[in-house]
Protein backbone atom coordinates (compact mmCIF):
# COMPACT_ATOMS: atom_id res chain seq x y z
CA UNK A 1 0.00 0.00 0.00
CA UNK A 2 1.26 3.45 -0.98
CA UNK A 3 -0.15 6.82 0.78
CA UNK A 4 0.64 10.38 0.40
CA UNK A 5 1.95 12.75 2.96
CA UNK A 6 3.66 16.36 2.96
CA UNK A 7 3.23 19.53 4.88
CA UNK A 8 0.47 21.94 4.51
CA UNK A 9 1.63 25.03 3.25
CA UNK A 10 -0.19 27.67 5.39
CA UNK A 11 -0.09 25.77 8.16
CA UNK A 12 3.19 23.40 8.20
CA UNK A 13 1.25 20.37 10.15
CA UNK A 14 1.49 16.94 8.48
CA UNK A 15 -1.15 16.38 6.55
CA UNK A 16 -2.12 13.11 4.17
CA UNK A 17 -3.83 12.37 0.79
CA UNK A 18 -7.08 11.38 1.28
CA UNK A 19 -8.57 10.74 -2.18
CA UNK A 20 -9.64 14.32 -2.87
CA UNK A 21 -8.58 16.57 -0.27
CA UNK A 22 -5.54 16.32 2.27
CA UNK A 23 -6.35 15.38 6.05
CA UNK A 24 -4.40 16.37 9.12
CA UNK A 25 -5.85 12.30 10.16
CA UNK A 26 -3.70 9.72 8.84
CA UNK A 27 -6.19 7.35 9.14
CA UNK A 28 -8.25 9.22 6.14
CA UNK A 29 -5.44 8.12 4.41
CA UNK A 30 -5.86 6.30 0.64
CA UNK A 31 -4.18 3.95 -1.34
CA UNK A 32 -2.39 5.53 -4.41
CA UNK A 33 -0.90 2.55 -6.13
CA UNK A 34 0.64 3.63 -9.04
CA UNK A 35 -0.84 7.09 -9.09
CA UNK A 36 1.11 8.93 -6.40
CA UNK A 37 3.80 10.71 -8.40
CA UNK A 38 1.36 12.21 -10.83
CA UNK A 39 -0.80 13.18 -7.83
CA UNK A 40 1.93 14.56 -6.02
CA UNK A 41 2.93 16.68 -8.97
CA UNK A 42 -0.84 17.88 -9.59
CA UNK A 43 -1.14 18.97 -5.63
CA UNK A 44 2.74 20.43 -5.52
CA UNK A 45 1.86 22.65 -8.81
CA UNK A 46 -1.65 24.25 -7.07
CA UNK A 47 0.70 24.75 -4.12
CA UNK A 48 -1.67 22.79 -1.66
CA UNK A 49 0.90 20.67 -0.36
CA UNK A 50 4.57 21.21 -0.09
CA UNK A 51 7.76 18.55 0.79
CA UNK A 52 5.29 15.83 -0.44
CA UNK A 53 6.35 12.03 -0.83
CA UNK A 54 5.16 8.65 -1.28
CA UNK A 55 5.56 6.51 1.58
CA UNK A 56 4.41 2.58 2.33
CA UNK A 57 1.95 2.01 4.04
CA UNK A 58 0.27 -1.39 6.19
CA UNK A 59 -3.41 -1.41 6.07
CA UNK A 60 -5.40 -2.38 9.58
CA UNK A 61 -8.75 -1.88 10.48
CA UNK A 62 -7.72 1.73 11.72
CA UNK A 63 -6.79 2.69 8.34
CA UNK A 64 -3.25 2.90 7.17
CA UNK A 65 -0.15 2.94 9.47
CA UNK A 66 3.16 4.09 7.62
CA UNK A 67 5.57 1.08 7.84
CA UNK A 68 8.72 3.21 8.66
CA UNK A 69 8.99 4.86 12.34
CA UNK A 70 9.86 8.31 11.43
CA UNK A 71 6.41 8.17 9.37
CA UNK A 72 4.52 6.79 12.01
CA UNK A 73 5.71 9.91 14.49
CA UNK A 74 4.78 12.19 11.69
CA UNK A 75 1.36 10.59 11.98
CA UNK A 76 0.86 10.60 15.59
CA UNK A 77 2.61 13.31 17.10
CA UNK A 78 5.61 14.05 19.81
CA UNK A 79 6.68 10.21 21.03
CA UNK A 80 8.01 11.59 24.87
CA UNK A 81 4.20 13.61 25.24
CA UNK A 82 1.73 10.95 25.16
CA UNK A 83 -1.00 13.77 25.88
CA UNK A 84 0.10 16.05 22.76
CA UNK A 85 -0.51 13.04 20.24
CA UNK A 86 -2.78 13.68 17.61
CA UNK A 87 -6.57 11.52 18.36
CA UNK A 88 -8.23 10.03 15.53
CA UNK A 89 -11.44 11.22 17.05
CA UNK A 90 -10.32 14.74 18.15
CA UNK A 91 -12.69 17.04 17.68
CA UNK A 92 -10.63 20.05 17.82
CA UNK A 93 -7.80 18.53 15.81
CA UNK A 94 -10.13 19.49 12.84
CA UNK A 95 -9.75 18.04 8.92
CA UNK A 96 -8.74 20.57 6.05
CA UNK A 97 -10.09 20.03 3.00
CA UNK A 98 -7.55 22.05 0.78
Amino acid sequence: MKILTGSDLPSGAVIWWAGSYWSIHVEDAVDVGETGEAILTREEGARRVNNAYIIEAIATAEGPRPAHIKDRIRALGPTVRPDLTLKPADPNAGSWVI
